[in-house]
């Protein structure tokens, strides 16, 4: 059973940078791609970073330039390094499995970020 406890969020103007954590209880970590997920208040949760395996990177377009998603296999852990965060960047932060479908409906408490303007 994969557990995920994430971390790191709170309150900033906008523009800042915050620096999120998720510390991931499982035991093929390694070799298993992770993703950060944004869900808005009222709204779905998104797909917005993802790294694999071999340390490949992918964004989504609203995130791109400004956030940037690293692991540490040592450690089990996934992070998420924002920049320039925007209002709408509002909302609690998830990380988990990539792709969606491994999932399986496993999800942690998540961290709050709120973007004041």
């Amino acid at each position: 059973q994969v557990q995920l406890v994430e971390s790191g969020g709170g309150l900033v103007q906008a523009g800042g940078s915050l620096r999120l954590s998720c510390a991931a209880s499982d035991r093929d970590f390694s070799i298993n791609a992770m993703a950060w997920y944004h869900q808005a208040p009222g709204k779905q949760r998104e797909w917005i970073a993802r790294i694999t395996s071999t340390y490949r990177t992918v964004y989504s377009d609203a995130v791109k330039g400004r956030f940037t998603i690293s692991r540490d296999n040592a450690k089990n852990m996934v992070y998420l390094e924002m920049e320039g965060l925007k209002p709408e960047d509002t909302g609690v932060y998830f990380c988990n499995l990539w792709p969606p479908t491994r999932i399986n409906d496993n999800w942690g408490q998540g961290t709050q970020v709120t973007v004041s303007s």
